[in-house]
């Protein structure tokens, strides 16, 4: 699964775009380097049903912004990305874009 298809399906599980979740995140302080990523899973479990895996996708974006590591980039196989720069402004947003 590419990391853009995880913030997807977080924003197909949760109801609202990586965008909207990192914002609340930030309101609570989530985004303090500080704050371990245990916590943030635990809060993205308990309000949202998140797993550990799609939850660790968001933390990295809490934590380092929406660019990615240019690695899996227009590479072959399950984990490529078309773009090093996530989109979090949801799907149907990127349809229009």
């Amino acid at each position: 699964m590419s990391f853009q298809a995880y913030l997807d399906a977080i924003e197909d599980r949760t109801g609202k775009t990586p965008r909207a979740l990192v914002d609340e995140a930030r309101q609570r302080g989530y985004d303090r380097t500080d704050v371990k990523a245990g916590v943030i899973v635990d809060w993205l479990k308990e309000e949202y049903g998140l797993g550990r895996g799609h939850a660790m996708a968001l933390v990295h974006v809490i934590r380092k912004g929406p660019t990615i590591s240019a690695r899996h980039v227009g590479s072959t196989g399950s984990h490529r990305d078309a773009t090093d720069t996530l989109w979090l402004d949801g799907r149907a947003a990127r349809a229009s874009a």
